[in-house]
């Protein structure tokens, strides 16, 4: 048996994936997340409020008098990029697992539930000494290889310059040379320009945003004077968590934070997938490919 077969946390990790997600995203081929697909497959008339303009044929358009939009499906060999944060911010959990580990969950979905049938899985760990590639390969072994590599990173040292998100975005959009489906795994706390570059990441390609929290990100705990320490840069701060307007504001500018990088994910026109490490993080992204293929079928949403 191999080192990386007999990984405990792997094996729990496949175990999960395809005893509770197999058996929903398998059926009829249409990539991991229905959504645009890739390959052609003619036009149909436009939804509004479930068909996004950009799709827009105007050459159908202009001879029906109707507004149509090009359809697509799938390809039956599908090339999946994952770009995953493992920067600071990412070492962080205070429930059930750290954002990182979530991540890696995150990774494993994708390269379990597209392997097979000719399938690739390419890889980009964005690490504190900067990007780590995994080239696009076929087989369970380089799956598990990657999935190695990334829970045995290295954690970022404090206060160590963190690489920007962007520039990932911008070499692997420039590395990409035929369209596919590209999955970016991130905590989205980065002041750069990643919006822009995943917007034109989106325009070739189907993408797939997964924003990875945790409630303590999202809320303080009334504990007292808490000691808070930023991962990015090393800097220390002491907070007075009895405060309760303090707790009240720091709530308010979370849920703007988060609002933002939803706002900018959907408007780049990738799909925006949410897990956080006090959930169910197989049920979340189950209820994210349910509502896909509802809409994708032009169903009513519930």
């Amino acid at each position: 048996m191999s080192v990386l077969t007999a990984d405990p946390r792997l094996r729990r990790l496949e175990l999960t994936i395809t005893r509770r997600l197999d058996g929903l995203l398998r059926g009829q081929y249409a990539g991991l997340l229905p959504g645009a697909g890739t390959e052609p497959a003619g036009s149909r008339e436009y939804r509004p409020g479930e068909d996004e303009v950009r799709r827009i044929d105007w050459a159908v358009t202009a001879r029906t008098g109707t507004p149509h939009v090009r359809d697509t499906i799938a390809e039956r060999e599908l090339t999946v990029h994952v770009l995953v944060d493992g920067t600071a911010s990412m070492d962080f959990g205070t429930v059930r697992l750290e954002k990182r580990e979530l991540a890696v969950a995150a990774v494993a979905a994708v390269g379990f539930l597209t392997a097979g049938a000719g399938n690739r899985l390419g890889a980009e760990l964005l690490g504190a000494s900067g990007p780590r590639r995994f080239p696009a390969r076929a087989g369970r072994a380089h799956l598990l290889g990657i999935l190695h590599a990334l829970l045995g990173a290295p954690r970022a040292a404090e206060g160590a310059s963190a690489p920007e998100l962007a520039a990932a975005l911008h070499g692997l959009r420039r590395g990409l040379r035929r369209r596919g489906l590209v999955v970016v795994v991130s905590d989205f706390l980065d002041d750069g320009p990643w919006d822009t570059e995943l917007r034109r990441l989106a325009q070739r390609q189907q993408v797939i945003a997964v924003e990875v929290t945790d409630p303590r990100e999202l809320e303080l705990p009334d504990v007292g004077l808490l000691t808070v320490v930023d991962p990015e840069t090393g800097r220390r701060q002491e907070v007075p968590t009895g405060s309760r307007r303090l707790r009240e504001r720091f709530a308010e500018a979370a849920a703007e934070q988060r609002h933002r990088v939803r706002t900018a994910v959907r408007a780049a026109g990738a799909a925006h997938v949410a897990l956080r490490t006090d959930r169910d993080w197989v049920a979340d992204l189950a209820r994210h490919v349910l509502e896909q293929r509802r809409m994708s079928t032009g169903g009513v949403r519930r």
